[in-house]
Protein backbone atom coordinates (compact mmCIF):
# COMPACT_ATOMS: atom_id res chain seq x y z
CA UNK A 1 0.00 0.00 0.00
CA UNK A 2 1.51 3.31 -1.15
CA UNK A 3 0.80 6.40 0.97
CA UNK A 4 1.64 10.08 0.52
CA UNK A 5 1.78 12.86 3.12
CA UNK A 6 2.96 16.46 2.71
CA UNK A 7 4.06 19.23 5.05
CA UNK A 8 6.62 21.02 7.18
CA UNK A 9 7.82 20.24 10.71
CA UNK A 10 4.41 21.21 12.12
CA UNK A 11 2.74 18.08 10.72
CA UNK A 12 4.84 15.71 12.85
CA UNK A 13 2.16 15.09 15.49
CA UNK A 14 -0.51 14.39 12.90
CA UNK A 15 1.84 12.29 10.79
CA UNK A 16 2.68 10.04 13.74
CA UNK A 17 -0.97 9.61 14.77
CA UNK A 18 -2.12 8.92 11.22
CA UNK A 19 0.59 6.32 10.57
CA UNK A 20 0.08 4.62 13.95
CA UNK A 21 -3.64 4.35 13.23
CA UNK A 22 -2.96 2.71 9.87
CA UNK A 23 -0.46 0.30 11.41
CA UNK A 24 -3.12 -0.70 13.91
CA UNK A 25 -5.73 -1.48 11.27
CA UNK A 26 -3.92 -3.21 8.43
CA UNK A 27 -1.44 -6.01 7.82
CA UNK A 28 -0.41 -4.58 4.44
CA UNK A 29 3.18 -3.63 3.59
CA UNK A 30 3.34 0.17 3.71
CA UNK A 31 5.43 2.31 1.37
CA UNK A 32 5.10 5.81 2.77
CA UNK A 33 6.35 8.94 1.01
CA UNK A 34 6.48 12.33 2.71
CA UNK A 35 6.98 15.56 0.73
CA UNK A 36 8.61 18.51 2.43
CA UNK A 37 10.47 21.62 1.29
CA UNK A 38 12.51 24.60 2.45
CA UNK A 39 10.62 27.87 2.20
CA UNK A 40 10.55 31.30 3.78
CA UNK A 41 9.02 34.64 2.90
CA UNK A 42 8.98 38.12 4.38
CA UNK A 43 6.53 37.11 7.08
CA UNK A 44 7.46 33.60 8.09
CA UNK A 45 10.10 30.90 7.93
CA UNK A 46 8.87 27.33 7.53
CA UNK A 47 10.96 24.45 8.91
CA UNK A 48 11.01 21.25 6.84
CA UNK A 49 10.55 17.85 8.44
CA UNK A 50 13.72 16.35 9.85
CA UNK A 51 15.37 13.12 8.72
CA UNK A 52 15.79 12.02 12.35
CA UNK A 53 12.03 12.16 12.95
CA UNK A 54 11.37 10.09 9.84
CA UNK A 55 13.99 7.53 10.87
CA UNK A 56 12.28 7.16 14.25
CA UNK A 57 8.94 6.59 12.53
CA UNK A 58 10.53 4.01 10.24
CA UNK A 59 11.70 1.97 13.24
CA UNK A 60 8.09 1.73 14.38
CA UNK A 61 6.87 0.82 10.89
CA UNK A 62 9.44 -1.93 10.47
CA UNK A 63 8.50 -3.50 13.80
CA UNK A 64 5.14 -4.28 12.20
CA UNK A 65 6.58 -5.39 8.84
CA UNK A 66 10.24 -5.36 7.87
CA UNK A 67 9.34 -4.71 4.21
CA UNK A 68 7.58 -1.43 4.99
CA UNK A 69 9.39 1.89 4.73
CA UNK A 70 8.96 5.66 4.92
CA UNK A 71 10.89 8.13 2.72
CA UNK A 72 11.27 11.85 3.26
CA UNK A 73 11.53 13.67 -0.07
CA UNK A 74 12.64 17.31 -0.14
CA UNK A 75 11.09 18.68 -3.33
CA UNK A 76 12.17 22.32 -2.89
CA UNK A 77 13.88 22.50 -6.29
CA UNK A 78 10.86 21.00 -8.07
CA UNK A 79 8.42 23.41 -6.40
CA UNK A 80 10.59 26.45 -7.12
CA UNK A 81 10.22 25.80 -10.84
CA UNK A 82 6.49 26.52 -10.56
CA UNK A 83 5.98 28.23 -7.21
CA UNK A 84 2.27 28.82 -6.43
CA UNK A 85 2.86 32.55 -6.10
CA UNK A 86 -0.78 33.66 -6.08
CA UNK A 87 -1.49 31.44 -3.05
CA UNK A 88 1.81 31.58 -1.23
CA UNK A 89 0.48 33.78 1.59
CA UNK A 90 -3.08 32.50 1.88
CA UNK A 91 -4.76 31.14 5.04
CA UNK A 92 -3.25 27.74 4.20
CA UNK A 93 0.52 27.23 4.09
CA UNK A 94 2.31 26.60 0.78
CA UNK A 95 2.85 23.03 1.95
CA UNK A 96 -0.79 22.12 1.37
CA UNK A 97 -0.08 22.35 -2.37
CA UNK A 98 2.86 19.93 -2.39
CA UNK A 99 0.63 17.02 -3.44
CA UNK A 100 0.20 18.79 -6.79
CA UNK A 101 3.85 17.99 -7.61
CA UNK A 102 3.55 14.21 -7.20
CA UNK A 103 3.64 13.63 -10.96
CA UNK A 104 7.11 15.22 -11.13
CA UNK A 105 8.74 13.01 -8.49
CA UNK A 106 10.26 9.85 -9.97
CA UNK A 107 9.97 7.80 -6.76
CA UNK A 108 6.19 8.11 -6.62
CA UNK A 109 4.40 4.94 -7.87
CA UNK A 110 1.47 4.97 -10.29
CA UNK A 111 -1.10 4.25 -7.57
CA UNK A 112 -0.87 6.07 -4.27
CA UNK A 113 -3.21 7.15 -1.48
CA UNK A 114 -2.81 10.76 -0.38
CA UNK A 115 -3.79 11.61 3.22
CA UNK A 116 -3.86 14.91 5.09
CA UNK A 117 -2.02 14.79 8.41
CA UNK A 118 -5.31 15.19 10.33
CA UNK A 119 -6.76 11.95 8.93
CA UNK A 120 -7.07 8.99 11.30
CA UNK A 121 -7.67 5.41 10.17
CA UNK A 122 -10.36 3.51 12.11
CA UNK A 123 -10.68 0.33 10.02
CA UNK A 124 -8.61 -1.53 7.44
CA UNK A 125 -8.03 0.91 4.54
CA UNK A 126 -7.37 -1.94 2.10
CA UNK A 127 -11.00 -1.84 0.94
CA UNK A 128 -10.56 1.75 -0.24
CA UNK A 129 -7.04 1.33 -1.59
CA UNK A 130 -8.05 -1.69 -3.68
CA UNK A 131 -10.74 0.22 -5.59
CA UNK A 132 -10.07 -0.16 -9.32
CA UNK A 133 -8.98 3.37 -10.25
CA UNK A 134 -7.53 2.63 -13.70
CA UNK A 135 -10.05 4.91 -15.39
CA UNK A 136 -9.94 7.73 -12.82
CA UNK A 137 -7.44 10.46 -12.07
CA UNK A 138 -8.73 10.77 -8.50
CA UNK A 139 -11.05 8.79 -6.25
CA UNK A 140 -12.51 10.65 -3.30
CA UNK A 141 -15.44 11.73 -1.16
CA UNK A 142 -17.66 14.79 -1.48
CA UNK A 143 -16.63 17.75 0.65
CA UNK A 144 -19.15 17.93 3.49
CA UNK A 145 -19.74 21.67 3.15
CA UNK A 146 -18.21 22.60 -0.20
CA UNK A 147 -20.28 20.12 -2.20
CA UNK A 148 -23.39 22.16 -1.37
CA UNK A 149 -21.84 25.37 -2.68
CA UNK A 150 -19.39 24.48 -5.44
CA UNK A 151 -20.84 22.54 -8.35
CA UNK A 152 -20.06 22.24 -12.04
CA UNK A 153 -23.58 20.94 -12.59
CA UNK A 154 -26.51 22.51 -10.74
CA UNK A 155 -28.33 19.23 -10.09
CA UNK A 156 -25.31 17.10 -9.14
CA UNK A 157 -22.84 17.32 -6.27
CA UNK A 158 -19.32 16.73 -7.56
CA UNK A 159 -16.96 18.80 -5.37
CA UNK A 160 -14.43 16.48 -3.69
CA UNK A 161 -12.60 16.94 -0.41
CA UNK A 162 -8.87 16.68 -1.10
CA UNK A 163 -7.86 15.31 2.32
CA UNK A 164 -8.21 11.67 1.25
CA UNK A 165 -7.53 10.96 -2.42
CA UNK A 166 -6.66 7.77 -4.25
CA UNK A 167 -4.41 9.01 -7.05
CA UNK A 168 -3.71 7.48 -10.45
CA UNK A 169 -0.36 9.16 -11.14
CA UNK A 170 0.05 7.52 -14.53
CA UNK A 171 -3.28 8.92 -15.78
CA UNK A 172 -2.62 12.27 -14.09
CA UNK A 173 0.56 12.55 -16.15
CA UNK A 174 -1.36 11.73 -19.33
CA UNK A 175 -4.14 14.26 -18.72
CA UNK A 176 -1.72 16.80 -17.19
CA UNK A 177 -4.15 17.30 -14.32
CA UNK A 178 -1.57 18.37 -11.74
CA UNK A 179 0.32 20.48 -14.27
CA UNK A 180 -2.87 22.47 -14.89
CA UNK A 181 -3.51 22.71 -11.15
CA UNK A 182 -0.01 24.06 -10.49
CA UNK A 183 -0.36 26.79 -13.06
CA UNK A 184 -3.76 27.77 -11.65
CA UNK A 185 -2.29 28.01 -8.14
CA UNK A 186 0.55 30.08 -9.55
CA UNK A 187 -1.76 32.63 -11.15
CA UNK A 188 -5.17 32.59 -9.43
CA UNK A 189 -5.70 33.28 -5.73
CA UNK A 190 -8.20 30.84 -4.21
CA UNK A 191 -9.69 30.08 -0.80
CA UNK A 192 -8.75 26.38 -0.90
CA UNK A 193 -6.09 26.42 -3.62
CA UNK A 194 -5.15 22.77 -4.10
CA UNK A 195 -8.68 21.45 -3.54
CA UNK A 196 -10.24 24.06 -5.79
CA UNK A 197 -7.73 23.40 -8.56
CA UNK A 198 -8.22 19.63 -8.48
CA UNK A 199 -11.99 20.00 -8.61
CA UNK A 200 -11.79 22.53 -11.42
CA UNK A 201 -9.64 20.42 -13.73
CA UNK A 202 -10.33 16.78 -12.81
CA UNK A 203 -12.45 15.26 -15.57
CA UNK A 204 -12.09 11.63 -14.57
CA UNK A 205 -13.01 11.25 -10.92
CA UNK A 206 -14.88 8.63 -8.93
CA UNK A 207 -17.01 9.74 -5.98
CA UNK A 208 -17.28 7.13 -3.22
CA UNK A 209 -19.08 6.75 0.12
CA UNK A 210 -18.29 9.16 2.96
CA UNK A 211 -17.03 6.32 5.18
CA UNK A 212 -13.72 6.72 3.32
CA UNK A 213 -13.37 10.36 4.39
CA UNK A 214 -15.76 11.20 7.20
CA UNK A 215 -15.48 14.93 7.89
CA UNK A 216 -18.32 15.39 10.38
CA UNK A 217 -18.99 12.51 12.78
CA UNK A 218 -17.87 8.91 12.51
CA UNK A 219 -20.07 5.82 12.38
CA UNK A 220 -19.25 2.18 13.09
CA UNK A 221 -18.39 1.78 9.38
CA UNK A 222 -16.01 4.74 9.07
CA UNK A 223 -12.65 3.87 7.51
CA UNK A 224 -10.98 7.31 7.64
CA UNK A 225 -11.98 10.12 10.01
CA UNK A 226 -10.83 13.49 8.73
CA UNK A 227 -10.67 16.21 11.39
CA UNK A 228 -11.25 19.15 9.09
CA UNK A 229 -12.90 22.40 10.13
CA UNK A 230 -16.61 22.13 10.98
CA UNK A 231 -19.27 24.67 11.85
CA UNK A 232 -21.67 24.97 14.78
CA UNK A 233 -24.93 26.78 14.11
CA UNK A 234 -26.34 27.09 17.64
CA UNK A 235 -26.55 29.32 19.61
CA UNK A 236 -24.55 31.20 16.97
CA UNK A 237 -22.60 30.30 13.85
CA UNK A 238 -19.00 29.56 14.70
CA UNK A 239 -16.08 27.67 13.21
CA UNK A 240 -14.65 24.70 15.07
CA UNK A 241 -11.23 23.22 14.33
CA UNK A 242 -10.05 20.37 16.55
CA UNK A 243 -7.19 18.12 15.49
CA UNK A 244 -6.34 14.55 16.64
CA UNK A 245 -3.32 15.70 18.65
CA UNK A 246 -5.44 18.18 20.65
CA UNK A 247 -6.43 15.34 22.94
CA UNK A 248 -8.33 17.28 25.62
CA UNK A 249 -10.53 19.06 23.08
CA UNK A 250 -10.95 15.81 21.18
CA UNK A 251 -12.29 14.13 24.31
CA UNK A 252 -14.18 16.97 25.98
CA UNK A 253 -15.63 18.86 23.03
CA UNK A 254 -16.00 16.25 20.28
CA UNK A 255 -16.47 13.33 22.72
CA UNK A 256 -14.25 11.18 20.47
CA UNK A 257 -12.55 8.19 22.14
CA UNK A 258 -12.46 5.75 19.22
CA UNK A 259 -8.66 5.73 18.88
CA UNK A 260 -7.50 6.41 22.43
CA UNK A 261 -5.11 3.46 22.23
CA UNK A 262 -3.42 5.10 19.24
CA UNK A 263 -3.15 8.38 21.15
CA UNK A 264 -1.48 6.63 24.08
CA UNK A 265 1.11 5.15 21.74
CA UNK A 266 1.52 8.54 20.06
CA UNK A 267 2.40 10.15 23.41
CA UNK A 268 5.11 7.57 24.01
CA UNK A 269 6.52 7.99 20.52
CA UNK A 270 6.69 11.78 20.82
CA UNK A 271 8.34 11.56 24.24
CA UNK A 272 10.94 9.27 22.73
CA UNK A 273 11.61 11.71 19.89
CA UNK A 274 12.05 14.62 22.29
Amino acid sequence: MNLLYCGDANILDGLVISILSILKNTQEVLHIYVFTMRYQNENKTYTPLKDDNIKNIEKIIKKKNKDSFIKLLDITDIVNECLPLANIDTFFTPYCMLRLYADLVEEIPDKILYLDNDVVCLKDPKEFYNIDNNLYEVVGVLDYYGSHVYKKKVIKKDYLNSGVLLLNIKLIKETKLFEKCRHLCQNQKMLLPDQSAINWYAKKKLIVDRIYNEQKCESENTIFRHFSTTFKFWPKIQKQTIKPWQVDALHNTLKVHSFDDVLEEYKLVMEGMK
